[in-house]
């Protein structure tokens, strides 16, 4: 009968605590940032594919023309969706990262939203989201917590 005891309270010592219930917002977060990346990816490449898709004079894109926004969207949406699925996996480079790309990528869309106002606004909007639920909430991935 000690023996059943003692085993039982050797069970609780190694179970991990228990996940908070705020751990889903990095699940959200992940998510949020595959999609970003994947609107960042169909907005480059109508960018790339579509000239007469977006109305811009000469002066209403920041820096580069509808062709360098077009690969800039392109590869950022990669880099981003990536750093979503990553952020899946709870490790902390994982985090870093999407706190980085996400802020990274709502000054892209800040530069674009002169062409595409309300889907640049959308996208830095999910931006904050993602950037706030890892930020408060990052570390309770895995019930670090």
């Amino acid at each position: 009968m000690a023996q059943e005891t003692h085993r039982t309270a050797h069970v609780w010592e190694d179970e991990q605590p228990r996940p908070s219930a705020w751990t889903g917002w990095i699940g959200f977060a992940a998510i949020m940032m595959m999609v970003i990346g994947s609107f960042n990816v169909i907005e480059g490449m109508v960018a790339l594919f579509e000239d007469e898709y977006y109305v811009a004079g000469p002066d209403n894109v920041l820096v580069l023309d509808l062709t360098g926004w077009g690969w800039t969207h392109l590869v950022v949406g990669v880099v981003v969706a990536l750093a979503g699925a990553a952020l899946l996996t709870g490790a902390a480079w994982a985090r870093v990262a999407a706190v980085v790309f996400a802020a990274v990528n709502a000054v892209l869309q800040l530069g674009f939203v002169s062409v595409q106002p309300v889907w640049s606004t959308i996208v830095i909007a999910l931006c904050v989201v993602v950037v706030w639920a890892v930020v408060v909430h990052g570390d309770e991935v895995g019930g670090r917590r």
